[in-house]
């Protein structure tokens, strides 16, 4: 890819270059002129190669080892050397030309009217400084152009890093989740073990299916709704299995079937935990309601339970999950996310409003 740009960059050298060298002489011959294309060049062709060398010298070595390394003085010096010795130069290759075609082609004085002898022409200096105007000119555009490319490589460099910076931070977040997901899930069928073990095993069955998805759906940036999904409801089911009669359970998916919608992997998993976490008692009458919901590209998760305090022995979770939540919906979904939760005036029932704009 980066040889098809620089062959695409000299293209367009070459082709700049030879409308600049073509242009003057065919509106010559707009003009009336008959001028063959060898004098055109015998007399124009050295101005326009002083033209090409000042551009090349400052846009191959000069702009790039002085002005864009901070060395402005040795960059302004060095020009004004190069462009003084080529104006010194030209004005040496218009006197020999001028001689050239005056000893073959003899003008008489005064020949018509506005014709200027030679007497009459300025001072020499004046024509050096004359001719140093355009160089100036095509230095100018020489560096400008020049430092405009070194500033978008090192925009697209700086994309590049902070694209990379943001998929390492991704991939931290969800190398954090995970053991953060699996001690919280051990610790439920540790409690299991104690009291029901056929329960404990069909706990570690659906555990099995959770792995399964993190281990294959965790690994890229995005991964399909209908299979986070899929994860939520095995990691629902998978509560149900500790849970005493008076905790009611509901959860409800108004998706469209098998949606293809690119979300980020487990993004959720840790506000359903909040919910199984905080939302459910050993001895109080307590509730989780869970739903998910899609349209047109907005995913919408509300979650709602009552809230208890963890009790002396739960060990469910250090509070790192909804931190970790926020942080990477910044880096997923800068700006395209908005998310509410928080107690009731009462403090008895706890509430999660997070809406997702994955278009």
């Amino acid at each position: 890819m980066p040889k098809i740009e620089i062959n695409k960059k000299w293209i367009t050298h070459i082709v700049v270059w030879g409308i600049i060298g073509v242009f003057p002489y065919l509106m010559m011959l707009r003009s009336g002129f008959s001028l063959p294309f060898s004098k055109y060049l015998l007399y124009g062709g050295f101005w326009y190669g002083v033209w090409m060398l000042v551009f090349y010298i400052n846009y191959l070595w000069l702009v790039p080892n002085f002005l864009l390394r901070h060395k402005t003085a040795i960059y302004l010096i060095l020009n004004i050397l190069v462009i003084f010795g080529l104006s010194i130069s030209y004005h040496w290759w218009g006197e020999h030309m001028f001689r050239y075609y005056a000893e073959r082609f003899p003008i008489e004085p005064n020949e018509g009217p506005g014709t200027w002898s030679i007497d009459f022409r300025p001072p020499i200096w004046i024509e050096i400084i004359r001719d140093a105007f355009p160089l100036i000119i095509i230095t100018i555009i020489s560096s400008f152009i020049r430092v405009s490319e070194e500033w978008r490589k090192s925009e697209t460099s700086r994309k590049e890093a902070e694209k990379a910076l943001t998929e390492s931070e991704l991939q931290n977040l969800r190398s954090q989740l995970n053991p953060h997901f699996l001690l919280n899930t051990l610790n439920n069928i540790y409690a299991l073990i104690a009291f029901d073990t056929e329960k404990a095993q069909e706990s570690v069955q659906e555990l099995s299916k959770l792995l399964r998805h993190v281990l294959y759906e965790n690994k890229d940036q995005f991964t399909t709704l209908s299979k986070e999904m899929e994860f939520i409801q095995s990691y629902i089911e998978l509560m149900r299995i500790r849970l005493s009669s008076n905790v009611t359970v509901e959860a409800e998916y108004d998706l469209a079937p098998n949606s293809q919608t690119p979300i980020a992997p487990l993004i959720f998993i840790s506000l359903v935990e909040n919910a199984f976490k905080h939302g459910i008692s050993p001895t109080e009458p307590s509730f989780i309601k869970i739903r998910f919901s899609e349209v047109q590209g907005v995913v919408r998760c509300l979650i709602q339970n009552s809230n208890h305090r963890k009790v002396g022995y739960d060990k469910s979770g250090s509070g790192i999950g909804l931190e970790q939540v926020k942080k990477r919906l910044n880096l997923s979904y800068p700006n395209k996310y908005s998310w509410h939760y928080g107690l009731s005036n009462d403090g008895k029932e706890y509430s999660s409003s997070l809406e997702i704009n994955t278009r």
